[in-house]
C-alpha cells in the first residue's frame, strides 16, 4: 500500500513539475497582424498583449500574414503561434493536416466580392466561363469563388485560374492581365474606389467568418497563455468599437491607403463577435460541405467532424458574444 502511496505521489509531483517546466520553458509568443484583421493592428500597436506578458517575461513577436494562405503556412511551419484567417481556410487547411484549432473570433466581414474592370463587360458569373481570374488559393475568395461558380453550373475548369497573392491579383487586374480577380478588402476597396472597378458579385452569407487560430501543441502546453492573447484580444475590440476613429486611423497608416479606402473596408467589417460557437461552426461547416460538392474537398472526407476538431470554444468560453 505504501509503494502505491509513493508511486502516486511520484506521479503526481511529476505532473506537477511538468507542467511548471512547460509554464517556464515560455519565452516568446509569435502572433501574426493582417489588414484583413483590423483588431490585430490595435493590439500590436498599443501593446496590450506585451503589457499582459511583461511580468512573465514573455517576448511578442509580429509577423505579417499577406492571406490566410501564408497565416497557415506559417502555423504549420511553427513560425507562428497564432494567426488570423477566414473560418474556411482554416478548415481547408485543417484537412490538409495542418494542426490548428480555432479559438476566437476577430470579426464578420464582408470581406470578399468578385471584381472586375468597367471595360470587360462581366457582369454575372456566368459571364466568367473562360476567362481568367486571379485569385490567392486556400484562402475566402479563393473559396468564394468556387462557390460562386458552383452555383452558376461552372467549375474550376471553365475558367483559367491565375495563382496569385491579393496584392498582385488586384494590380493584374488594373494591368488587363486578368479578366476578374476574386478580391480582398482593404485591397478590394481600393480597386472599387481608386481604380473604378466593379464588384460584380457580392454574397455577404458565404464569407466565413474572421477566426483566430493557435497550434495545437501551443494550446495543450500553454492553456493559460491562450487566454491571456484571447484577453488582450478582447481589450483590443472592445477599444476598436469605442474608437472608430483610431481604428481608421491605424488601418491607414498600416495599409498607406486613403481614409475613404479605409472607411470603405471597415463599412463591411463587423466587430461585435468574439466568443466562437454555433454560428461560425454551422458557417464553416456549409463552406467545407459546399466546396465537397464542388470536387474541392475530397469525397471521404467527414467535413463535420473536421469541423468538430478545428473549433475549440473552450477558451473563448467566458467573454464576449
Amino acid at each position: 500500500m505504501k509503494n502505491l502511496l509513493r508511486a502516486a505521489l511520484g506521479a503526481a509531483l511529476a505532473l506537477a513539475f511538468s507542467g511548471s517546466t512547460q509554464a517556464a520553458d515560455l519565452t516568446e509568443i509569435r502572433i501574426d497582424w493582417a489588414t484583413y484583421n483590423p483588431v490585430s493592428l490595435i493590439l500590436k500597436n498599443d501593446g496590450i498583449l506585451e503589457k499582459e506578458l511583461e511580468k512573465d517575461g514573455v517576448k511578442v513577436t509580429w509577423v505579417q500574414s499577406a492571406g490566410s494562405n501564408k497565416a497557415l503556412e506559417f502555423l504549420n511551419a511553427g513560425s507562428l503561434d497564432f494567426g488570423s484567417t477566414a473560418g474556411a481556410a482554416a478548415l481547408i487547411g485543417r484537412i490538409n493536416g495542418n494542426p490548428i484549432k480555432s479559438i476566437y473570433v476577430y470579426s464578420r466581414p464582408e470581406w470578399t466580392a468578385l471584381v472586375t474592370r468597367k471595360d470587360t463587360g462581366i457582369s454575372k458569373v456566368e459571364d466568367l466561363k473562360g476567362k481568367s481570374i486571379a485569385v490567392t488559393r486556400g484562402t475566402d475568395p479563393h473559396i468564394f469563388l468556387v462557390r460562386a461558380l458552383a452555383d452558376a453550373g461552372l467549375a474550376e475548369k471553365d475558367v483559367k485560374l491565375v495563382l496569385l497573392q491579393h496584392a498582385d491579383g488586384k494590380l493584374a487586374l488594373q494591368r488587363g492581365d486578368v479578366d476578374a480577380w476574386a478580391g480582398l478588402d482593404p485591397l478590394m476597396a481600393s480597386a472599387e474606389l481608386e481604380n473604378g472597378d466593379v464588384l460584380f458579385h457580392r454574397n455577404p452569407a458565404n464569407n466565413s467568418w474572421g477566426i483566430l487560430n493557435v497550434r495545437e501543441e501551443f494550446a495543450r502546453e500553454h492553456p493559460e497563455a491562450v487566454k491571456t492573447v484571447i484577453a488582450a484580444y478582447e481589450k483590443a475590440r472592445a477599444k476598436a468599437q469605442a474608437e472608430p476613429a483610431t481604428l481608421k486611423a491605424t488601418l491607414v497608416a498600416a495599409t498607406k491607403l486613403p481614409d475613404t479606402v479605409i472607411a470603405r473596408q471597415l463599412e463591411r467589417t463587423e466587430l461585435t463577435h468574439s466568443r466562437i460557437g454555433d454560428a461560425q461552426r454551422e458557417t464553416i461547416e456549409a463552406a467545407g460541405l459546399a466546396l465537397q460538392a464542388a470536387g474541392v474537398v475530397k469525397a471521404d472526407v467527414d467535413v463535420k467532424g473536421v469541423v468538430s476538431q478545428l473549433i475549440d470554444p473552450s477558451f473563448s468560453a467566458s467573454i464576449g458574444q
